[in-house]
């Protein structure tokens, strides 16, 4: 059983770790352990000693629980920032629910509201999931002020540092680390979109730890709106994160009679051995409870929207299939310019029909020739979005967020559609469902390329307060129809790149699009912060052109595919204007990928060295063989390279490189001779059978 809830005290276990609670008195769950396994007798002490310790002597201007809370509520003495804020009522505990040995409801009142904590733990995971749910049980209108999914409670310690995940468009997913002073230090997306400026991801620890080494808490959320992490910190006492939806600026919300509201999840991790243990644990959670599909193999895609843009023809398009499949590419997208009257990023989007003066009979020509060509066809679409210039805004100007009397502001020429309405919602369903029923597709990617802005609805303006909440389960329940009603078509996620990059995103759909920033240098950097909590399996990384759009830098072919190979590959530059050595190269580059990327996608990763400091790595280790891609961004002086300590390998197995055994690769490594700038190689291992 990974859960035991008995005399008041929580207890859950996992394969390497527990986590504990307590009921006090006040009935309000206060928290006491998070970190290496314990026992019932180890959870039952530490709650009546912590209640003791909370019981004792405390000024005037203290409270003995804050900090300390499991979820803290508004009201009595609390006097940090509450998870839960409804304006009032006596908290008071009901009774608890626990199914299957693996999940936990307790469940409270506070005044006619009911309240569920819940938690769930797996068998194979030391991941634990956390989320709430309200019920309003009274007869009259109920105001939420505040309702965070959970509160993380950390060991009290000398220091803490924190890591996350920011930075923005075209340079998304940066890995920082600093220290947490007392106070409160905010993270919050309030875009309406998960943000390219910052993730839902945290991990802490107390300064010491390092890639191989220390205990590490970390926690994410699983949603793709607005949402905020507050940690609040103050001495004497732990930190304590809160963790949920945001953006409740624009009024509280509201809850009718007999409305239940349940939040995102939230999903806490410790483990030990630092931070790649920590991303390790999280890629198996992704993969074994979060993303569908996950054992399917993502095929070598090629894109068109770097090669064409908008100027989009069926002749064109042919052209660069054919080329596409001649390098060994598996998936052909049509991206931008297919559709309406779409000539450039001003009009057209709304109007999801073929171009007839493109497409004379539709997309049906290309997409056997496609197939002809042995690949799989699907196209690009941005559902939630709508140019002024299209007969949709023409027809429906009241379908967009906007406020009365005030002119929508524009960003890339458009504006964004009032999903939190169900009748926008059921067309735009109802619009992709034709699209994809009429069409041979097997990928669609999902792109949006704003954030939220006049987030009005003059005709309902008491539903204000829920259009941050119920866009984003709109979005979430066209997709999941989509996936029920045409199970063959995969989805990539985008949002401009990498602003909808999320656990609740990766529920619904096979890939990020990781970064419009396609430079390979800074790929390397977004890549690395990627990695710290999202799988491979999930990373959509393509060769283009150089110079970029990003910049004007100048990188080796075979550098850019390295440097693309560690995800799920594809292409996206003008094959048509590339070198028959280009060509060539790319062939051998791109077989050589399909022949490790089971490796790439579901082996264990490690991170060998930061990108830009000298040689680094990323290693990737399945059950019988390892590959490492190992890059050298500057050559400096004519000092010799260190040596490359490989991790994740067998001690006692021979390996195909130098017949050495794991243990020697390990504590000795292997020395590369990587010559210039951007120098890059890939490395194969092999265990050897021996007779």
């Amino acid at each position: 059983m990974n859960i035991h809830f008995a005399d008041r005290v929580l207890l859950i276990s996992t394969p390497g770790t527990s986590y504990s609670a307590y009921l006090g008195d006040d009935d309000i769950p206060i928290h006491t352990h998070w970190g290496a396994r314990i026992t019932v007798s180890d959870a039952e002490h530490l709650a009546r000693s912590t209640a003791a310790r909370l019981a004792g002597e405390w000024t005037s201007f203290r409270s003995a629980a804050n900090g300390h809370e499991e979820y803290p509520i508004d009201g009595g003495l609390q006097f940090g920032r509450a998870a839960l804020s409804l304006g009032g009522g006596e908290w008071s505990f009901v009774g608890h629910v626990i199914r299957e040995g693996r999940e936990l409801e307790l469940l409270f009142a506070v005044g006619a509201v009911r309240v569920s904590l819940h938690y769930r733990a797996n068998d194979d995971s030391d991941v634990i999931d956390r989320w709430v749910r309200v019920r309003n049980d009274s007869s009259e209108t109920v105001e939420i002020h505040r309702l965070d999914s959970a509160a993380w409670v950390l060991p009290e310690q000398a220091s803490y540092r924190m890591s996350t995940l920011t930075g923005r468009w075209a340079a998304e997913t940066r890995l920082s680390r600093h220290a947490l002073g007392e106070g409160r230090f905010v993270l919050e997306s309030r875009r309406g979109i998960t943000s390219h400026h910052v993730n839902p991801w945290f991990a802490i620890d107390d300064g010491t730890a390092t890639e191989e080494y220390g205990d590490v808490f970390s926690a994410a959320l699983h949603w793709s709106g607005s949402w905020r992490m507050l940690a609040q910190y103050e001495i004497d006492e732990p930190v304590q994160a809160l963790f949920g939806w945001g953006h409740e600026d624009f009024g509280p919300r509201l809850m009718e009679p007999g409305e239940e509201l349940t939040t995102p999840v939230s999903s806490g991790l410790f483990s030990t051995g630092g931070f790649g243990t920590t991303s390790r644990a999280w890629h198996s959670y992704a993969l074994k409870h979060v993303l569908p599909r996950s054992g399917d193999v993502r095929p070598v895609v090629f894109n068109s929207w770097e090669a064409t843009g908008f100027d989009v023809d069926e002749a064109g398009q042919v052209e660069l299939a054919t080329r596409a499949a001649g390098l060994g590419c598996e998936l052909f997208v049509l991206d931008d310019g297919w559709f309406g009257g779409r000539i450039d990023d001003r009009t057209g989007l709304g109007d999801w029909w073929v171009n007839r003066e493109r497409f004379p009979n539709g997309l049906g020509p290309l997409i056997a020739q496609v197939q002809a060509l042995g690949m799989e066809f699907g196209l690009w679409v941005e559902p939630e979005m709508v140019n002024p210039d299209s007969d949709l805004y023409r027809t429906h100007p009241d379908w967009v967020y906007h406020f009365e009397g005030r002119p929508p502001a524009l960003r890339r020429n458009q504006l964004v559609l009032n999903l939190a309405r169900p009748d926008v919602a059921r067309w735009v369903l109802e619009t992709l469902d034709a699209l994809l029923s009429s069409n041979d597709l097997r990928f669609v990617k999902w792109d949006m390329n704003r954030p939220f802005a006049d987030t009005g609805w003059p005709a309902a303006p008491e539903r204000q307060g829920r259009i941050w909440f119920d866009h984003v389960t709109a979005v979430y329940g066209i997709i999941d129809a989509l996936r029920d009603k045409h199970p063959g078509v995969a989805i990539e996620a985008c949002s401009g790149g990498g602003g909808r990059v999320d656990l609740g995103m990766m529920a619904r759909t096979d890939q990020f699009w990781t970064s419009d920033n396609t430079d390979a240098l800074d790929r390397r950097y977004i890549q690395h912060g990627f990695s710290q909590v999202y799988p491979a399996r999930t990373m959509s990384c393509w060769v283009t052109d150089v110079p970029t759009f990003i910049n004007k830098r100048n990188v080796p072919l075979s550098y850019r595919f390295h440097v693309a190979m560690a995800g799920v590959l594809g292409i996206g530059g003008d094959l048509t204007s590339w070198s028959a050595g280009d060509l060539a190269m790319a062939r051998d580059l791109i077989a050589e990928y399909k022949e490790i990327r089971e490796v790439v996608q579901f082996g264990a990763q490690y991170r060998l060295g930061d990108p830009g400091r000298g040689m680094s790595a990323v290693q990737y280790v399945g059950p019988r063989e390892s590959v490492v891609l190992v890059y050298q961004e500057a050559q400096q002086y004519d000092s010799a390279p260190r040596p490359l300590r490989l991790r994740g390998l067998k001690p006692e197995a021979t390996y195909s490189y130098e017949n050495l055994t794991g243990a020697a690769l390990m504590s000795h490594g292997i020395f590369l001779d990587l010559t210039g700038d951007y120098a890059s190689k890939l490395i194969r291992l092999r265990e050897v059978d021996h007779p």
